[in-house]
């Protein structure tokens, strides 16, 4: 049935669409175009429903992405219409054509399989549903090609009915820029093939990764063959913890969007970089996860030894390891707002006896370049709550530890007011750990985006810009000296080190003998750089 501002223009019946015979279908294209082609030009509302069909398995069907729509032009939207009517003449050359077509995949991932295509409203597009790190989702959008499968057997004439039906439905929609364009995926990606024996609706890795910034680094095949293995686990919760920070940053700067790199180590393993620069809110915010293997290095086995751990060489002098971690720094361009730091990850390190150790690592901090009470108080409580549903004595260790850990030593101060910090967690148990560690990635975005919300458009003077710069200064002289991540990753042959390099802030300063003045904002800062205080009791 086609509707033009609510009124009945033409009715296809069922036991009609079943006819094959080429003058009865090119009279009702002629005056389906003569209808498009004069509510296109008057504005009208347009509506087409056609019947339900029959559709391939499951199986044979490509998957579909959604890509922002394009809404045509006045002109090319009367086009539409006058293009469709014109058509009718040629309509005997065609007949055959559109009916193989309607039987292929992209006439189904368009129509949708539902047997009904709206023109109505922007709003109906189909969104993924994203959830929280480490959380699976109970509902599922619906993209194209993924309605109910129509009852009932074939019909004569299907495959005619079905081209008439798709033609009619997207040529309506989009007179009016309401049909979004479905971008073929191919299947050698893995985006969404299902699990062997498991229907592709029921698929929850599939469901997880379109909320991702970008497909897994390990194939999806690799990662359904080992849903309970550890490795699997920390990459997901990691593509989770990326995307809902991306989003996060991404609504609140509201100009600029993330540019994601998909990168490859040749010695094994991947990541995706994720960055945003030169926003309206932020200068430069990246958040990178990392998926690497192969062989550890002397100077990072070196490093992992300066701190305890016992490692023994396999018979041919190699340490294989698996390391794997989200890693992001975030600099806004208000002197106001506070840089944040977070970090998770997860290693593991097979000996020459086969023996695996593994363990965790990570934190989140705050480095504001003016003290304010209030936000040190909801940082740190936001991190302790995380903290305390895994045991009381958690954040006091962390927390104390994340003070000492970034300590600039020749500076004598910290980098900032801290958070927590940890690493080389491998206890109670590796379930427990990293139920820990899942619950302190969650915490990241309630800890931080009220901050930048509540400052991200106060005024400030250029002294304040100038005292920001140097902070700023002193975030990248530990950072090049200290920090264990960037020095292992630095060590490790194949790094990507764009990535590494990812937490500098584009800008910053160094003046010869800067003091700030006695009793300033300025020197208020330093007092508690150099003096860690308690902010949650």
């Amino acid at each position: 049935m086609l509707y033009v501002t609510g009124e009945p223009v033409l009715s296809l019946p069922a036991p009609a669409l079943a006819r094959q015979d080429l003058p009865f279908w090119a009279w009702r294209i002629r005056i389906i175009g003569r209808a498009l082609r004069s509510a296109a030009a008057q504005g009208d509302r347009i509506r087409t429903t056609t019947p339900r069909v029959p559709r391939a398995p499951l199986a044979a069907r490509p998957s579909c992405r959604f890509s922002p729509p394009k809404v045509p032009s006045p002109g090319e939207a009367r086009g539409l219409g006058t293009r469709l009517c014109d058509a009718s003449s040629a309509w005997g050359d065609m007949a055959l054509s559109l009916g193989r077509l309607s039987t292929g995949p992209c006439w189904r991932a368009a129509w949708g399989g539902r047997g009904e295509l709206r023109a109505l409203s922007r709003r109906s597009t189909a969104r993924p549903i994203c959830r929280p790190p480490g959380t699976a989702g109970t509902e599922q959008s619906r993209g194209l090609g993924h309605g109910p499968t129509a009852r009932g057997g074939p019909w004569p004439g299907t495959g005619l009915a079905a081209a008439l039906g798709g033609l009619v439905g997207l040529a309506a929609a989009a007179a009016f820029g309401h049909v979004q364009r479905a971008e073929m995926v191919p299947k050698s990606s893995g985006a969404r093939s299902p699990s062997p024996g498991k229907p592709e609706e029921e698929d929850e890795l599939a469901r997880r990764c379109k909320c991702f910034m970008a497909l897994p680094v390990t194939d999806l095949r690799e990662l359904r063959r080992r849903p309970g293995d550890m490795k699997t686990k920390m990459e997901l919760l990691i593509l989770e913890t990326q995307a809902q920070v991306c989003q996060a940053l991404a609504q609140v700067d509201g100009a600029a969007s993330f540019s994601v790199d998909r990168w490859e180590r040749k010695e094994g393993g991947g990541g995706i970089s994720c960055v945003l620069q030169d926003g309206r809110v932020f200068e430069k915010a990246g958040v990178s996860i990392s998926v690497v293997h192969g062989n550890l290095s002397e100077e990072a086995a070196k490093q992992m030894r300066s701190r305890g751990k016992t490692l023994k060489k396999t018979k041919d002098g190699k340490l294989p390891f698996c390391a794997m971690g989200v890693s992001s720094v975030i600099h806004p361009k208000n002197p106001h707002a506070p840089t944040i730091h977070f970090n998770y990850r997860y290693f593991e390190i097979e000996e020459a006896d086969g023996n695996k150790q593994w363990w965790f690592g990570g934190g989140c901090d705050l480095t504001p370049t003016y003290l304010n009470q209030e936000d040190a108080v909801h940082f740190h409580r936001t991190l302790k709550e995380a903290c305390d549903q895994h045991g009381p004595d958690l954040y006091p260790k962390f927390k104390k530890w994340c003070d000492d850990y970034f300590f600039i030593a020749h500076r004598g101060e910290r980098r900032g007011i801290g958070g927590i910090f940890f690493d080389d967690l491998d206890s109670p148990s590796k379930e427990e750990v990293f139920r820990f560690v899942q619950s302190c990635a969650q915490a990241v975005v309630p800890s931080y985006i009220p901050l930048v919300k509540k400052h991200c458009d106060d005024s400030f003077t250029p002294q304040e810009k100038l005292w920001q710069q140097l902070r700023r200064g002193r975030y990248v002289e530990f950072n090049l000296l200290y920090d264990r991540g960037t020095k292992f990753g630095l060590f490790t042959p194949g790094s990507r080190i764009e990535s590494i390099l990812m937490s500098l802030p584009l800008t910053a300063r160094w003046e010869y003998m800067h003091s700030p003045s006695e009793n300033s904002k300025e020197a208020e800062i330093l007092e508690v750089l150099r003096h860690p205080r308690d902010w949650v009791h």
